[in-house]
């Protein structure tokens, strides 16, 4: 397929790394733009948690899921916290799709 395609921003928890990795995957071949996060903090990357970084981790999400036209929430088991919640209510704020890997 060639054409415009669709920019999907991954959110959810770091502990779910092997379900972003595989959306990712599923989702590109769909034909899709992903876009990630760039450290998993709660499935080894320690870096997240020095002074200062998860603030501008959480900031520069944000600015993912502006560049993106929908979200796709990895919620495993229906789970998903605080950090995911504000970003799936700043999609909503902004008009943007929002989609779960499980439904709630």
């Amino acid at each position: 397929m060639v054409g415009k395609y669709n920019v999907i921003t991954l959110c959810g928890s770091t502990r779910f790394k092997d379900a972003f990795m595989e959306a990712q995957k599923r989702l590109t071949l769909e034909g899709n733009i992903v876009i990630s996060v760039g450290l998993f903090g709660h499935s080894g990357d320690a870096e997240v948690w020095t002074e200062g970084t998860k603030e501008m981790l959480d900031d520069m999400h944000k600015r993912k899921i502006d560049m993106a036209d929908e979200i796709f929430v990895i919620n495993v088991g229906g789970y998903f916290g605080s950090s995911t919640r504000s970003e799936i209510e700043y999609a909503i704020a902004t008009g943007k799709g929002v989609r779960y890997l499980e439904e709630a």
